[in-house]
């Protein structure tokens, strides 16, 4: 949890909460719009990349003091890795398009994170979006669009992948040309979406023929209920209901 902090909070500007009461309290890091939560004492077998969630996407207002203060602190920057070979790159930093600016870190544990810089942001970094990787990533843009009710966005001609938007959130999916493994047991090793009305969701969705991984649970030390499913594609997502009112 030390790197992870270093890293989440000391770094990029997390908060760090105390969730839960009894043996179940733990420590998670808040961003405008997601918490991220972390399993001590198990090793992933892998990072983020080559998953089907390839990484995850925060924006900022202003990417070069961000950058600065990443390599500053030990992190190593992968932006020219990440991006096609004809996209400028200048002190780690991208010029995806002439309106919007990008760079790529490897975070602990292998995890990749991909900040977009949007200058008109108010807050000093918030989620943006989770980047699919998958030889079907079209059927995975539908997939998640039919299952959570995201909406599918116009196809951008010029772009390398297809998106769907959740509240606080994009869905970014990037066609593979090499098969994706699972997220389970990688340093990403799940997803999670919060549902209103989580008992009825999943009743849905098992009506709809998605296997429950774990049924809908209480979790009385935690004060949230919570319900585990998996994508076509081998993705570990979990649904919770009640951690919109974590502060």
């Amino acid at each position: 949890m030390d790197a992870q902090k270093k890293f989440y909070v000391n770094t990029l500007g997390g908060v760090l909460v105390q969730f839960g009461s009894g043996d179940r309290q733990q420590e998670i890091i808040k961003f405008p719009n997601v918490l991220m939560f972390f399993r001590p004492m198990q090793a992933p077998n892998g990072g983020s990349i080559g998953t089907t969630v390839n990484h995850i996407g925060f924006s900022v207002p202003d990417l070069k003091p961000l950058v600065a203060r990443i390599r500053a602190n030990g992190y190593k920057m992968i932006t020219t890795d990440s991006v096609a070979a004809n996209v400028k790159v200048t002190d780690d930093i991208a010029a995806a398009s002439p309106t919007t600016n990008i760079a790529f870190a490897l975070g602990p544990e292998d995890v990749k994170v991909e900040f977009v810089e949007v200058k008109s942001q108010k807050a000093p970094i918030q989620l943006h979006h989770i980047h699919f990787f998958g030889e079907m990533n079209t059927e995975m843009q539908a997939w998640y669009a039919k299952t959570f009710g995201a909406k599918i966005l116009p196809a951008n001609p010029g772009s390398a992948f297809v998106q769907d938007e959740l509240p606080g959130v994009l869905l970014n999916f990037t066609p593979s040309p090499t098969p994706t493994a699972g997220t389970t047991g990688r340093s990403i090793d799940h997803i999670g979406f919060e549902i209103k009305d989580l008992e009825a969701f999943t009743k849905k969705l098992e009506a709809a023929g998605i296997k429950l991984d774990r049924p809908y649970t209480k979790v009385p030390q935690l004060g949230i209920a919570i319900a585990f499913i998996k994508d076509p594609w081998g993705t570990n997502i979990e649904m919770t209901e009640g951690l919109a009112a974590v502060k």
